[in-house]
């Protein structure tokens, strides 16, 4: 497989997902045994909003993944929208 291949194919979402995957436990290990960094909870649906729009992109690379691709936007939009109410709520 060639680098242009990978490019264009669905197979660099998967590893782009997979880093998120050990980011996320990294920062959940990090902060449980050192109570410093993030919490996972402070973090939790900004890691959602961004694994649902990989997950669309994932699905727009791939034959009749519109369907999928739709899902996962709307998904996104919902956590990421979460996400800026749970903030907000904590500034006022």
């Amino acid at each position: 497989m060639s680098l242009e291949q990978l490019y264009q194919g669905p197979l660099v979402v998967d590893i782009a997902i997979a880093f998120i995957t050990l980011e996320s436990l990294l920062l959940w290990g990090f902060h449980k045994f050192t109570g410093r960094g993030l919490a996972l909870a402070d973090c939790v649906l900004t890691i959602l909003s961004g694994a649902c729009l990989m997950l669309a992109l994932r699905c727009a690379l791939t034959p009749e993944g519109w369907p999928g691709m739709a899902l996962f936007l709307i998904a996104a939009g919902i956590a990421h929208g979460a996400d800026l109410r749970s903030r907000w709520r904590d500034k006022t």
